[in-house]
């Protein structure tokens, strides 16, 4: 019998969003491990804009690091335990996973295409899920509007958190950007794809998006002359 699909095209599915707890594991391990490495492993995965053309796996391996300080994993989790089962079951696990991926990649693209390659944001290293948690949060907005919902509350969320950095050093605010930019578009192309063609989008817009950052990430390289 065919599988009954919600209304964006995702298999409907009973129990726990495997994936959603699949990244928090993921992110807590991996924090146990910067502790427990004295940040060998912090800078083996972190992502800089000097080294994402020599190593590009850092563009995603960052989002899965944070800071020492227990505040910034137990936010970026709980962001992403409030949004994630929610758009883990809407979309389908295939289509989330694409989502949160790209996400956090757009997160370091982000980063990079606003550094300056002659000041110290081009040789620090940025981590965190928050470029990724925000496109989560981008996403939710057209997916709330498809079903008739109120979105400000979200849009309340993200304009606080897009201000904190202005307030509050040390936050690469330029990967809350990257990473809410793709995560709407992304949100706004599966929440609005016909029902005959969302299949067809859930593989052709992943796809484009990571074209388009693969092609942003090598012009900026190539303006800096690095290619």
């Amino acid at each position: 019998m065919p599988s009954a699909r919600t209304m964006f095209g995702g298999t409907v599915r009973g129990g726990r969003p495997v994936v959603t707890l699949a990244i928090v594991a993921l992110c807590v391990v991996s924090w146990v491990l910067q502790l427990a490495t004295g940040g060998e492993w912090t800078q083996r995965w972190a992502f800089a804009p000097s080294v994402g053309l020599a190593e590009p796996w850092r563009f995603l391996t960052a989002a899965f690091l944070h800071s020492t300080s227990p505040l910034h994993i137990l936010f970026n989790m709980y962001a992403l335990w409030l949004t994630g089962p929610f758009l883990e079951q809407a979309f389908g696990r295939g289509r989330f996973i694409a989502l949160y991926v790209l996400s956090a990649i757009a997160g370091s693209v982000g980063y990079l295409l606003l550094a300056d390659p002659y000041s110290y944001s081009w040789v620090t290293a940025v981590v965190g899920a928050s470029g990724a948690v925000f496109g989560l949060f981008g996403a939710i907005i057209p997916v709330l509007r498809r079903t008739g919902r109120s979105a400000t509350q979200i849009l309340v969320l993200i304009a606080i958190n897009m201000a904190i950095p202005f307030f509050v050093g040390g936050i690469a605010w330029q990967a809350h950007l990257g990473g809410l930019v793709v995560g709407l578009a992304m949100g706004a192309g599966f929440a609005f794809a016909p029902r005959e063609r969302q299949k067809l989008v859930g593989w052709l817009l992943p796809a484009g998006v990571a074209v388009v950052l693969v092609a942003a990430t090598l012009w900026k390289y190539a303006s800096v002359g690095m290619l």
